[in-house]
């Protein structure tokens, strides 16, 4: 749900509603820097918020009833929270009305809080940046102040999961949503799956002379799609298969065991989430390093093995990892849940004009559509921009 007129969301509030907002979040979309498919395996991931940010600004109302617009949707969607549920709210509202339900969950308030919200977003639908997740933090933000919700970053990203996953009906893992929570400027958030245990990581990109470059390749993929599903659940069956509570526990060690127990596609299915919890490691150990060589070398290995193991790459997907080293660039990987969406291009700074121009020129060698290519900088996560309390407290801290 990307914005149509950059309007002041404050005053479309106003506009649609005839009233001023009580309070307004906004929450960053993210991209990953390595660790696909990991988080919901019990894994390892390193994601950083990006600056494009989804905006909610929120209005107290008194009725249980949830209203929601945005500048990309004239129709308003309206639905009662003491009779919301799965599968009863269509489209793009489904998010911000799951994450309404989903924090009753949470906080089962009594009589049902109500609410107006209007939403204006910069972050792209469908290409790997996770605007859902910038619309999930920022909603859930904004009704926790409104509804006076005292929630830990915890519960919050386990609210906007729990709408993804119940409500929205996507099998989504939880690291957009800590990412979208915690995510500082230059720096990376490293988050264990498991434990929920978090950390930041530099990311000196301008300090080693350094440029991440997105390139978006005009493909649009839906995580409620099969792909995504499918995937989950050939994973979850592996591990059932192998004795293990989540394929967190497979070692690179017991690969050789798990080859001979599975069927060669699920097998290629482990191994990528073997070795991509292995590169996450190395990644982190490399930025820790300042060995940023080695980062790149990490980003190419995970692409490859998305490719080949994990099969969610396409192949404009994969012409734009293939163009971007070939002009130099020192890694190139898919960032996202895959089946279309984005890579991710770590180059010399210097040398930024150049791979852009490789990778536009393959795209248009190959019939492929023009991509857009563009810096892509880590930046802050989920913040309140207008309120009378003070913001919560949980977002300032990891843990």
């Amino acid at each position: 749900m990307d914005s149509t007129d950059g309007a002041d969301p404050a005053s479309g509030f106003t506009r649609r509603y005839g009233r001023s907002p009580d309070v307004v979040w906004s929450a960053p979309g993210r991209a990953n820097l390595i660790g696909e498919h990991t988080d919901y395996n019990e894994g390892l991931v390193l994601p950083f918020a990006i600056t494009e940010r989804t905006i909610a600004a929120a209005g107290r109302r008194g009725d249980g009833t949830i209203q929601v617009t945005s500048t990309a949707y004239p129709a308003s969607a309206v639905a009662l929270l003491d009779q919301a549920g799965p599968g009863q709210t269509a489209g793009w509202a489904a998010y911000p009305v799951g994450v309404a339900w989903a924090l009753r969950q949470v906080r089962p308030l009594r009589p049902a809080p109500g609410a107006d919200l209007f939403i204006d977003s910069q972050v792209p639908a469908g290409g790997g940046l996770s605007s859902s997740a910038a619309l999930e933090m920022a909603v859930a933000g904004a009704l926790a102040e409104l509804w006076g919700l005292d929630l830990s970053p915890a519960e919050l990203a386990r609210a906007g999961q729990r709408a993804e996953n119940d409500f929205v009906g996507a099998p989504t893992g939880v690291m957009d949503q800590y990412a979208s929570l915690l995510g500082q400027a230059n720096a990376a958030v490293f988050l264990d799956c498991r434990s929920l245990a978090a950390r930041t990581v530099p990311l000196p990109l301008a300090a080693a002379g350094l440029t991440l470059l997105l390139a978006d390749t005009g493909e649009r993929h839906a995580h409620a799609a099969g792909g995504y599903a499918g995937r989950r659940a050939s994973c979850e069956r592996a591990a059932r298969q192998l004795g293990v509570p989540a394929l967190r526990d497979v070692a690179l060690a017991d690969l050789p065991r798990a080859e001979r127990r599975l069927d060669a596609e699920t097998f290629r299915r482990v191994r990528h989430v073997v070795t991509e919890n292995a590169r996450v490691e190395a990644t982190v150990a490399a930025l820790e390093a300042g060995a940023l060589d080695a980062v790149g070398r990490q980003l190419t290995a995970s692409h490859y093995s998305m490719r080949d193991d994990y099969d969610i790459t396409t192949p404009a997907l994969d012409l734009a990892v293939e163009a971007a080293l070939g002009a130099g660039a020192r890694g190139a990987r898919m960032t996202g849940g895959g089946f279309g969406g984005s890579a991710l291009l770590l180059v010399d700074s210097f040398l930024a004009g150049r791979v852009g121009t490789a990778v536009t020129e393959a795209f248009a060698a190959a019939g492929f559509a023009q991509p857009a290519i563009g810096e892509i900088t880590p930046g802050p996560g989920a913040r309140r921009e207008q309120g009378k309390q003070e913001p919560l407290a949980c977002l300032t801290r990891l843990s």
